[in-house]
């Protein structure tokens, strides 16, 4: 069974990554595999350095910590945890992550 153009377009919107914001419940889609920072920045997280040095991106991770990618190096110097990273330095794998700033 072959899917068509459009068909296959609506697929991976359905099943791209989230990011939501859970202070008003905007969402934002990102894909796979993907840097959060953009999507972050477009719910509101401040950003300054965006190379992990400056903390000013930190947010809570309120679920789906097991979304994504592993402490970087930097987040580990800052003393970040899994519930607690900083939007520059994370990459969702896939699924779904509610942020809290």
């Amino acid at each position: 069974m072959q899917i068509n153009k459009p068909y296959k377009f609506l697929i991976k919107l359905i099943f791209m990554a989230k990011i939501i914001f859970s202070d008003n419940g905007k969402t934002i889609n990102v894909k796979d595999k993907n840097q959060i920072k953009d999507a972050c920045e477009k719910l509101g997280v401040p950003f300054s350095c965006t190379e992990g040095i400056c903390g000013t991106c930190m947010i809570e991770i309120i679920d789906g910590q097991e979304n994504l990618s592993e402490l970087t190096q930097e987040e580990k110097d800052m003393g970040m945890n899994k519930t607690r990273r900083l939007a520059c330095q994370c990459k969702i794998k896939s699924g779904t992550v509610k942020i809290k700033y």
